[in-house]
Formats: structure tokens, C-alpha cells, sequence
């Protein structure tokens, strides 16, 4: 196997009971944590020549011995796609995502994604973090919900983001029309998120499931509608969509948890507005987009004009 990088770190006393991940990383600093314990599983990374797991605490004097392996290109296509692009500098790009795009490959989509579009705008500058070179996206945004996702263009700044998101610094607002009427103009649900246990493609309210809080503040509201602005205290998967479906007011046009009744062909939920540090200069990056024109039509429809 060729490596790409060999490093060997001597545990300071300051360090003793550390996690041995959480000490890698911190010692480091342009390995995530996910690429850190794949690479202690797969027996890369030893401490006193010896295989161990990612949650050993360390001693002082261990010796921590790391083989990064050459990273492996991605086998993605470029493509020349227009992008909508928010805000750029050589360390990162925010975009607009359109509604109906998929941010990223998968099994059964692999073109017009937004990974496709940004491997022909960036060229080789994007992240290659947990060993692919040049994903860039640390964060995803579902292929029905449009709007703004960070993309890094290289290591050091994913990791920052990353970090950002876990600590939760990264502020992420949405709009959204749900069904019926809300009757409280503020609210906060709570609810743990897990993967649906019968529909296995679907997520769910789920007792032991990850922690999940969706902020939500009325905007507007008719008899029949909601315009919410809702923040995300965490980012799990569908998280706003099954909070709101939980709350018996489903996103309009959101195929899987909505109304079985909704013909809205388009969900009516975007990432409108994002607040995070820059990870070079530190200071604040504040973006907000305007709203989609399916909200603005749905909006002024004859249905929507008794809006409080």
C-alpha cells in the first residue's frame, strides 16, 4: 500500500485520558474524525505497535503511529452546470441549490448532481476528507429543499466547518409552508430522530433516536396555510420535514411525509439564510437568499390572500 502520509506523535502527560480519536484530530487538524476511526479499524493507526480502538484512552509516552493511504480520486464525471453562486474565495463556495437537484451521487443518480457541477467549476480545489479527493460538501441539503450549502475547498476548512456544525455555531433558517394553521406564533419541537423501523428509507420520531430540535416562528398564515421560518438547532436527516409532519402540519408538497392528498408538485422548504465564521479570516459570514418564486406563486394564489 502507498501512503500518503506517515506521522508518528509522542502523548504528552497533558493528554492522558484523552480519547485516542479525539487526540489524533486535535493533534492533527486536517483529519476528520470519521476518516480517524476508519483508519484505526482498518489497523493504520497503532499505538506502541499494537492495533487498538478508537475509544482507548491514552497514556503518557504512548506512541501513536499513523498511515494515511494515497487518497483515492472520485470517480464522479464533471459536468458544465450552472451554478448559483452566493459567495466564493479560494477556501470556499456557498451555492444556491435548485430545487429537484441531488447534492450528491448515489447508487442511482450519477449525473446533474450538484457535486457533478462544482468538480467542473473548482477543478481540482476541493476537499478530499475521509481519503476521496474533492467531495467538498460537508453538509447536504435533500434534492426536494433549495437553497444555500457550504462547500470546501480544502481540508483545513471542512474540518472548521465540520466543527462549526457539531458545536453547533453554523446557523441554518429555513422557509417553509406547511398545511393548516398554526396556532402559536412561536414553538420549538424536541423530538429524537431515527431511522422509520418499517419503512427503512424513510426517518421517524424514534424513542432512543438521535437528539432533534426545529425552531419555528409564524410568518404569515391563512386558514388553510403557514409561511414558517424555521432554524435548526441540530441537522439530522428530514429533520424539519418529520418535525413538522409530527406536529400534523406537513410540508406542502413533501412527497414522503406530507398530506396523501397534496397535489403541489414542489416541497415548499429552502435553506434561505446561513451564518457561520470563516475559517481562515474568523470573521462572520452572514448569506441570505431571496425567496423562491415556487413560494411566491404559491403565495399569491387566490387562496393565500387572506393571510394575516
Amino acid at each position: 500500500m502507498v501512503f500518503h502520509k506517515q506521522k508518528t506523535l509522542n502523548v504528552s502527560y497533558e493528554y492522558a485520558g484523552e480519547r485516542l480519536d479525539r487526540f489524533i484530530c486535535k493533534s492533527l487538524g486536517d483529519l476528520s474524525r470519521t476518516l480517524v476511526q476508519r483508519l484505526i479499524d482498518e489497523n493504520l493507526i497503532l499505538v506502541n505497535e499494537k492495533s487498538i480502538k478508537a475509544g482507548y484512552k491514552i497514556r503518557a509516552n504512548d506512541k501513536v503511529s499513523i498511515s494515511i493511504p494515497d487518497l483515492k480520486e472520485a470517480e464522479i464525471e464533471s459536468e458544465k452546470i450552472p451554478l448559483d453562486i452566493v459567495f466564493e474565495d479560494k477556501d470556499l463556495i456557498v451555492i444556491n441549490k435548485p430545487q429537484g437537484m441531488v447534492t450528491h451521487p448515489a447508487d442511482n443518480v450519477h449525473s446533474g448532481t450538484l457535486v457533478n457541477a462544482l468538480l467542473y467549476h473548482c477543478k481540482s480545489s476541493l476537499s478530499g476528507i475521509n481519503g476521496v479527493l474533492r467531495p467538498g460538501i460537508v453538509h447536504r441539503l435533500d434534492k426536494e429543499t433549495s437553497g444555500l450549502i457550504i462547500v470546501c475547498k480544502n481540508d483545513k476548512s471542512h474540518n472548521e466547518i465540520a466543527k462549526q456544525i457539531e458545536e453547533r455555531k453554523v446557523k441554518r433558517h429555513y422557509l417553509a409552508i406547511v398545511h393548516g394553521k398554526v396556532q402559536h406564533d412561536l414553538g420549538t419541537v424536541n423530538k429524537p430522530i431515527g431511522r422509520n423501523k418499517i419503512h427503512r428509507h424513510k426517518m421517524a420520531i424514534v424513542l432512543g433516536g438521535r437528539k432533534a430540535i426545529t425552531h419555528w416562528k409564524v410568518l404569515k398564515k391563512s386558514e388553510k396555510f403557514t409561511l414558517l421560518e424555521c432554524s435548526l438547532e441540530t441537522g439530522r436527516t428530514h429533520q424539519i420535514r418529520v418535525h413538522m409532519a409530527s406536529l400534523r402540519h406537513p410540508i406542502i408538497g413533501d412527497k414522503t411525509y406530507g398530506k396523501k392528498n397534496d397535489t403541489v408538485e414542489k416541497m415548499m422548504l429552502h435553506a434561505y439564510k446561513l451564518i457561520f465564521i470563516h475559517p481562515k479570516t474568523k470573521k462572520e459570514i452572514k448569506l441570505e437568499t431571496e425567496m423562491p418564486e415556487r413560494f411566491t406563486q404559491f403565495l399569491s394564489r387566490d387562496h393565500m390572500k387572506l393571510i394575516l
